[in-house]
């Protein structure tokens, strides 16, 4: 494969594709392993390292739905590893904070997961591993940025030569 082969955009989305895919399922397999569905280890994940929060905020720092953040809330409540609350500043809103069962199943259950996290990087040194997280971000702030400032712009031609 050629040096400008190797580094083409859709070359570097294909491999950063593939190796997210990977790592996710290694993820994946780590969860499913501790008895919790994705998101609702999330949902526990955020709460034990953000404190309590609004529902909305969770759906939104998590990437669920609102309905799927309700849903998600209300199977954690009804293991009581979560409470809802009131929240003292909008009486509309209800804050979710972990219950002591659900602190400690996440606490040993986030430990598990770190631990799976670390032996799926472990092929990178630390040195990779801070290059490859400041590259990453480098790129999704570009690729989001690109986004913002021309939403309709992608595809546009392959919608055009389809309409033809």
């Amino acid at each position: 494969m050629s040096n400008d082969t190797l580094t083409a955009g859709v070359h570097i989305w294909l491999v950063m594709w593939k190796a997210a895919r990977s790592v996710e399922a290694h993820a994946l397999r780590n969860v499913e392993a501790l008895e919790l569905c994705y998101s609702d280890f999330a949902v526990l994940e955020a709460l034990l390292h953000k404190g309590s929060l609004p529902v909305n905020t969770i759906g939104k720092k998590v990437l669920l739905t609102s309905g799927s953040i309700t849903a998600a809330v209300d199977r954690l409540e009804k293991k009581k590893l979560v409470e809802r609350g009131a929240d003292a500043s909008d009486r509309r809103a209800r804050i979710v904070h972990l219950t002591r069962e659900g602190r400690k199943l996440i606490q040993a259950a986030f430990a598990d997961h770190e631990a799976a996290m670390e032996k799926a990087v472990s092929s990178l040194s630390s040195a990779e591993r801070a290059t490859l997280t400041r590259l990453l971000k480098k790129l999704g702030k570009n690729a989001q940025q690109l986004l913002e400032a021309a939403p309709e712009e992608e595809g546009a031609a392959t919608k055009r030569k389809s309409r033809t």
